[in-house]
């Protein structure tokens, strides 16, 4: 399969009314991706790929606190793999979007039911 940070310009486009920062692992280190975010309003938080000094200089001023949001959803993602299941079925990308919202809307419904 393609690399998923393909995926990650698409689904930023599609919620760019509703995004004001958008975290990310350093797989989206793109500068295109960052200049494309920057230019519809919402703040990159990933993390620059370390190559050369300044790439260390941009890591220590990101906001962490921010930045820790995104381990907070890697935590979510993982728990609703491990009950749910790690693979999709449908092949189309519209499809597996709908299948992973699907999969967030039971894993919601099963956290609302066992905490009341």
């Amino acid at each position: 399969k393609k690399h998923d940070a393909k995926i990650g310009p698409q689904v930023a486009r599609r919620n760019a009314g509703d995004l004001r920062s958008l975290a990310a692992d350093k797989g989206y280190d793109a500068k295109a991706f960052r200049d494309e975010l920057r230019q519809n309003g919402i703040r990159p938080l990933i993390k620059h790929r370390l190559f050369n000094s300044l790439d260390y200089a941009h890591n220590a001023r990101m906001d962490s606190d921010r930045y820790h949001q995104r381990s907070m959803s890697e935590t979510v993602f993982s728990s609703i793999k491990r009950t749910l299941g790690a693979a999709v079925r449908a092949r189309s990308w519209w499809l597996e979007f709908r299948e992973m919202i699907l999969k967030a809307t039971v894993y919601n419904l099963r956290r609302t039911v066992r905490y009341p």
